[in-house]
């Protein structure tokens, strides 16, 4: 057996810089092995103590420098190295990236037909784009099974046991050889290299191939140009994403009851308000009237969406992506419609509520094996749909579930998928052929809208087959106004489904009560990172406990950091890879502010941040500060909330 880690060499995050065509400029960056991936090596590692005979090897995609990374990866016990390097490979979308790394595993030998005695790791997604889409993208070009989100894995009677990490809980699944699993930073910490291993490494071979060597095309890498090939979708625009709150208001004393006491005055007192300077008029826009428009839907016509069912209820995230579904569709000629994909055991009358919502018609699929959610037959049965309906565009909450459904149905179909978007609209977009100079409008094409750069920007990617995907970050939209009134098509659907969409099984799934749709119903968030693991949060939720006693409406929560080293689980992380929180007020306790977590909750109304650090970019995200140690601070405020301070917030009793 050979166990295959794919790797990626990404900027330190202090040192991610844009370049002027919206796409990452790496050549003054300083790299190292993406913090996920290092876990993935470390899953490969693991398997093979498990089957000695295994031979280990590394891939990766990017350019020579990465040969320094791939050195660290043989270090560690990696057998053989390969990189896939290739300047026609630049500015590659995530689809590109999984269809090139599948070519270069191909011309290894592996795959249908060939050696098909292997297993993938991969990490759950890289820090410099944070999408999780190539491992379902590798997997899907690979036809084999997946995991993803997997914590640990065990070689059981020649099939793979994983432990897959979703939203409240977790599920051990039942993977068969060949597949391919994703892993968090919540499993077994990577291994340093030993002295010898190290010698060794440096004298073992990087085989370097290009993309002539392993037989893959230009027609769809690199960057994409419209009617001409590359990557299905591009960076259309980018733009700097300014912060609309005033400064905070530090808390002022010469101890910690000092402290406490001056932050209460300075709440009742109120936020620092924010001067809006008057905006210059806009130049008016030359008209576009004069242009040639094309239209490269092809018939395609329709917003089609998914409805996750979580125990035996429709999530609240898949409830949310009706909001932009029925914007869009609006946006779009009139009579385009809202359909909406419902799959399961016993769910049509979940139906109803759907349209209730918003949707104008529900495709319902009942079948007894899909009672929970399954990678191959979910996706397969939505290409078959797709197939039937072609819809212009398919939105999907970007969930554990949505995050490796949408990318595996994107390869399906041959479409791009845009991750975690803040923002869907409709729009044109104008080109410009290089040869020709003549330019040209595409239009209607969906804008899909995300942060990124560490959220300093806001890049706004388009894609050019249909149906166009997107997935919408959790708690971003509102959930649509319930109209029981509102009538709409309940239509079922039998999909054709062999045997090997059920080759992977799940054995166990564990859901807890809490976290998920309680954090955004809350009034207050008391929010934990890395400052507060010295007692593993036990004041963060003593504090929220406090604020519950007083009939508040809180939860607790935590950054990233703390998810990754198992204090909290994935359902309570706030941030860009977590969820989007509105509440009235957020307290950010030992959190640094990193701009990964601030787009998490940059929608709160008021902020308050407690850290020991006056330096930390929190406070430039706050409207309240208190500059102290939380073991300090948080007995006093938890003291004052059991005596009736409720951080601003009116509570019927």
């Amino acid at each position: 057996m050979t166990i295959i880690s794919l790797m990626k060499q990404v900027p330190l995050p202090s040192e991610m810089r844009m370049g002027e065509d919206g796409l990452m400029d790496r050549t003054k960056a300083k790299s190292i092995i993406n913090v996920d991936c290092q876990y993935g090596l470390e899953a490969g590692l693991q398997i093979k103590s498990e089957y000695p005979e295994a031979k280990l090897i590394v891939c990766s995609m990017g350019p020579p420098s990465f040969t320094e990374s791939l050195e660290k990866a043989l270090a560690m016990g990696y057998d053989e190295a390969y990189l896939l390097s290739d300047r026609r490979l630049g500015g590659s979308d995530t689809y590109a990236t999984g269809l090139a790394l599948s070519h270069l595993l191909k011309h290894l030998g592996f795959g249908k037909g060939q050696d098909e005695d292997f297993i993938i790791v991969a990490g759950r997604q890289t820090s410099d784009g944070d999408t999780a889409h190539v491992p379902s993208q590798v997997a899907e070009f690979m036809d084999i099974p997946q995991g993803t989100f997997i914590e640990t894995a065990d070689f059981v009677d020649g099939r793979i046991h994983a432990k897959r990490i979703i939203e409240g809980g977790y599920q051990i699944l039942d993977l068969p050889i060949p597949c391919a699993m994703s892993f968090t930073p919540t499993g077994i910490p990577p291994r340093r290299p030993k002295l010898s291993d190290a010698i060794r490494a440096r004298n073992t071979e990087i085989k370097i191939f290009d993309i002539d060597d392993v037989k893959l095309s230009t027609d769809y890498i690199g960057i994409g140009v419209p009617g001409e090939g590359g990557s299905p979708t591009i960076v259309s625009k980018v733009a700097t994403i300014k912060s609309e709150r005033a400064p905070a208001k530090i808390a002022e004393g010469h101890d910690e009851e000092e402290l406490v006491e001056n932050f209460i005055e300075q709440m009742k007192a109120g936020k620092n308000q924010l001067e809006v300077k008057e905006k210059k008029a806009k130049k008016a826009k030359k008209s576009n009237d004069d242009l040639q428009r094309i239209d490269f839907r092809n018939g395609a016509s329709g917003i089609l969406t998914w409805a996750e069912v979580v125990k035996g209820k429709i999530s609240r995230p898949s409830l949310e992506l009706l909001t932009p579904a029925r914007e869009l569709a609006d946006s779009l000629e009139e009579g385009t419609t809202v359909t909406t994909l419902l799959i399961g055991k016993d769910v049509q009358p979940l139906a109803k509520e759907l349209i209730a919502h918003g949707a104008d018609e529900v495709i319902v699929v009942e079948d007894d094996r899909l009672e929970e959610y399954r990678i191959l037959p979910f996706s397969e049965i939505f290409s078959q749909v797709i197939e039937e309906r072609n819809p212009e565009i398919a939105l999907f909450a970007a969930t554990t579930a949505g995050r490796e459904l949408a990318p595996r149905i994107g390869v399906k179909r041959g479409s791009g998928v845009t991750a975690d978007c803040t923002q869907l609209l409709i729009g044109e977009h104008k080109h410009r052929n290089k040869a020709t100079k003549e330019q040209v409008i595409y239009a209607p094409i969906l804008e899909s809208r995300r942060p990124t750069y560490g959220e300093s920007k806001l890049a706004t990617i388009i894609g050019f087959v249909c149906p166009q995907i997107s997935t919408a970050r959790a708690g971003t939209f509102e959930v649509p106004q319930k109209d029981e009134t509102r009538e709409g098509k309940i239509t079922p659907f039998t999909p054709q489904l062999d045997e090997e969409e059920f080759a992977s099984t799940i054995l166990k799934t564990v859901i807890g009560e809490g976290g998920m749709q309680a954090l955004f119903e809350a009034d207050i968030i008391v929010a934990g990172g890395r400052g507060t693991s010295s007692d593993g949060m036990q004041m963060v939720k003593d504090l929220a406990q406090a604020l519950q006693a007083q009939g508040v409406k809180a939860e607790w929560a935590a950054s990233r950091v703390m998810v990754d080293e198992g204090v909290a689980e994935y359902a309570r992380q706030i941030g860009q890879t977590g969820k989007t929180v509105r509440p009235k007020v957020y307290v950010a306790i030992g959190i640094s502010g990193a701009v990964q977590h601030i787009a998490g909750i940059k929608e709160s109304e008021t902020i308050v941040a407690i850290n020991h650090n006056p330096k930390e970019s929190i406070f430039n995200n706050a409207d309240f500060g208190v500059v102290a140690d939380y073991e300090d601070i948080l007995p006093l405020l938890i003291e004052k909330v059991k005596a009736g301070f409720t951080f601003g917030l009116e509570v019927n009793r």
